[in-house]
């Protein structure tokens, strides 16, 4: 590792001699000036690690020559050396962005301890995240293995998202690779959870389930409805619960959060099916029943999400809700988008409010056809990025921090997540066989019975019947369901795209999230 070239800046630096021999015994090189004109050519012309800046000096001040620095390099760090700590003073360098702070006199380990922190963080948090989650490998394997419920299921997954996202701090490709093997072998175990207990929890005759699409309304957002207070609920299609982190940051800038949990996607863990059942608050099959004209199957011509708002007010009724005053809007452009920010404010002499914002889907779906989004979009981590990109600068979040100091209520919610494929695996069926890469339903389907949950009789599934005989299959992990014919042609198009529908953590654990005005 190269050497640390710090730059100390006081008009008293002969003072400083014995803490300057200090820092080079431990490896720092120092070089010095004694008033600012000359610190800010120094720095012009040489390259500098870290500024230690005295604040009272003749000439120009050490705030003067802190801006002067910044101007030139916004991204040096500059410790301020001060004797006072006035409160002006410290808001003024702390808005310069100032990396530290000392009072004077300081002594040579506050020096060493700031720089420390300054040049060496990134590696010290990276060794630390790696030795943290070596600890907690162990207990993780140990969780995976003794055959979770559907709370510790969903516990393990916070859990796994959560060193995910640490695992970015650190710069070790080996420990990122035992997480990922190990997330690899998690989702394995939960396919196997889910087949073995998924038609239990969606029979009729269930008495022990998690929330799910289809009671999330009942349990997670009309229990919030107070007299007077709005509640917002906001869908973000195809939200994993790693990308809500990702965007939680820039919430709980304008949102009080209360409660950050999760609930299972139904399947096929697409918008079809999970979506509508959200609003109809009842599983596919029982929506079939009760809407026969409007629903629709995948091989059926017209649009699969149209009636979401003839389906919601059908639950209002159920639930003895009907009087309630409600909006509903769907948000597919940007056009939309911009209305809302115009609109948002009306909606506050509303009961309850749905905002169904369609974009990370899309951009989902992009990305598989687009190849500048596949390299803006790469893996997980890029693919987060991009979705807090996109929210930051979205008619979404402007319009939402236009009421934030309003008295409201919000859960935001999703209706799946996606999962990044893979691993190609044949599978065959005749004509009416449907297109999706992570589920199918079709007569005479042919697959490897290891890849797929399959559902000879979709009833059991809450599904219904496409056609006598149909079959659905649903892939378990990375895998995603090719035909024989044109395979070589269909398994690298997709590859490595974010797709949904299957059994997956990042597809079925997905976020529901209730916050309030702050």
């Amino acid at each position: 590792m190269s050497v640390a070239k710090i730059l100390w800046v006081d008009d008293e630096i002969d003072s400083l001699t014995s803490q300057i021999m200090f820092l080079e015994g431990k490896g720092y090189e120092v070089q010095t000036k004694t008033n600012g004109f000359d610190a800010v050519e120094y720095v012009k012309d040489n390259i500098v690690d870290v500024v230690l800046l005295d604040e009272t000096m003749p000439g120009i001040t050490g705030l003067q020559t802190l801006q002067q620095i910044k101007e030139m390099n916004s991204t040096l760090p500059v410790v301020l050396i001060t004797k006072n700590e006035a409160e002006n003073l410290m808001d003024e360098a702390i808005g310069s962005q100032i990396s530290d702070y000392l009072i004077k006199p300081v002594n040579p380990n506050q020096v060493l301890l700031s720089l420390k922190k300054i040049i060496d963080n990134k590696r010290l948090v990276a060794e630390k995240t790696t030795s943290a989650y070596q600890q907690e490998f162990r207990s993780l394997f140990m969780a995976l293995n003794s055959n979770p419920d559907y709370n510790e299921w969903m516990e393990l997954y916070r859990k796994l998202v959560y060193w995910e996202l640490e695992m970015k701090k650190s710069d070790s490709p080996e420990m990122q690779e035992v997480f990922q093997t190990q997330k690899a072998e998690a989702n394995t175990e939960f396919f196997k959870f889910i087949s073995k207990n998924y038609a239990s929890w969606v029979s009729p005759k269930s008495t022990e389930s998690p929330i799910m699409s289809h009671n999330l309304m009942k349990f997670k957002v009309f229990p919030h409805l107070e007299k007077g207070v709005p509640l917002f609920f906001v869908l973000i299609d195809n939200l994993r619960f790693d990308q809500w982190k990702a965007i939680q940051p820039i919430f709980s800038e304008s949102f009080r959060i209360h409660e950050e949990e999760t609930f299972y996607a139904i399947l096929p863990t697409a918008t079809q099916y999970a979506r509508n059942a959200i609003f109809a608050g009842m599983m596919p099959v029982d929506i079939e029943k009760k809407f026969p004209v409007q629903w629709k199957n995948d091989d059926e011509e017209g649009g699969k999400n149209l009636f979401e708002e003839e389906f919601f007010k059908a639950q209002l009724k159920t639930l003895g809700k009907a009087d309630l005053k409600y909006s509903y809007t769907k948000i597919t452009n940007n056009n939309d988008g911009q209305k809302l920010v115009d609109n948002i404010h009306n909606m506050l002499a509303n009961d309850i409010n749905i905002i169904v914002y369609n974009f990370v889907d899309m951009l989902s779906h992009a990305r598989t056809e687009m190849e500048v989004l596949k390299e803006l979009a790469g893996d997980e981590t890029s693919y987060r990025s991009i979705t807090e990109s996109w929210f930051t600068h979205s008619p979404l979040h402007q319009a939402l921090k236009k009421v934030a100091d309003k008295k409201l209520t919000m859960i935001m919610a999703t209706d799946h997540g996606s999962v990044r494929v893979n691993t190609p695996v044949k599978v065959i069926g005749d004509k009416q066989t449907t297109a999706n890469l992570r589920y199918k339903h079709g007569r005479n389907l042919n697959y490897e019975q290891r890849d797929v949950l399959a559902f000879r009789d979709p009833r059991e599934a809450g599904l219904p019947v496409p056609n006598v005989n149909s079959s659905f299959i649903f892939a378990k992990g990375d895998l995603y369901l090719c035909y024989p014919n044109n395979y070589n042609h269909f398994a690298n198009y997709y590859r490595n795209t974010f797709q949904h529908g299957g059994v997956s953590l990042e597809e079925m654990i997905v976020p529901v999230i209730r916050m309030t005005n702050k």
